[in-house]
């Protein structure tokens, strides 16, 4: 069994992630934290294999996180799921060994890529011996490991009625990028359940997504149907 923790400041996302999860059953979520802080001194007292970390967090944001892992000599290895997708930010993850880096909005799939990625990792580390270089390339690679690997095509709880309502809106707004809140508001469901809808969407290619920066605060997601 891998223990791990959620480091997300947004609960839609945090809620995500423990969802995308359940596909994994040798994984156990042990905690949430909304910052950075609070996780490190959890991490003191109890140290996990895996954290899945959100980069824009108040006071520690992840890459503090991730140095302060690297200082205090903690084995525990990072996923960063962020909107910062600047290459000045992804080489200084690198730097500290970030085991891999995901850009918002994802996919299950590419979700379950990062989690196949750190599994495969682990299982090869522990093998007794020398490796082989196909298996030395296995580790270094992103996403050769989780290649023969089934994703689940619609996740849990996913109504049809529902779906379609989102569907039918999206589609009489298809000129424009519209945001969860949003939707939520028009068709009075909760931003989380609209986010998990938009999300199977996507997987899906049913609609397309951007980040938008100009919101003053936090970088928003915006969706737009395709067809």
């Amino acid at each position: 069994m891998y223990h791990l923790i959620i480091v997300e400041d947004d609960p839609m996302v945090a809620s995500i992630h423990q969802s995308y999860l359940q596909s994994f059953p040798d994984f156990t979520v042990d905690s949430c934290f909304s910052g950075g802080k609070e996780a490190m001194s959890f991490l003191e007292e109890h140290p996990v294999d895996l954290a899945i970390v959100d980069y824009y967090m108040p006071e520690m944001n992840g890459l503090m996180f991730l140095k302060a892992l690297r200082e205090r000599q903690m084995s525990t290895q990072v996923i960063m799921v962020t909107a910062a997708a600047g290459a000045d930010t992804l080489y200084e993850t690198m730097q500290y060994g970030v085991l891999d880096y995901i850009v918002k909005p994802f996919t299950r799939e590419r979700f379950s890529e990062a989690m196949e990625k750190f599994r495969n990792t682990r299982e090869k580390l522990r093998s007794s011996g020398m490796l082989s270089q196909a298996e030395i390339d296995e580790i270094m690679h992103m996403g050769k490991s989780a290649a023969g690997r089934t994703v689940p095509e619609i996740p849990k709880g996913i109504q049809e009625g529902t779906l379609n309502l989102l569907r039918d809106y999206l589609k009489a707004h298809s000129q424009t990028y519209l945001s969860c809140n949003e939707a939520a508001s028009a068709l009075d469901l909760s931003r989380i359940t609209v986010r998990r809808y938009m999300n199977y969407l996507l997987e899906n290619k049913e609609v397309t997504s951007r980040i938008d920066y100009t919101t003053g605060g936090r970088p928003s997601i915006l969706y737009r149907i395709l067809h």
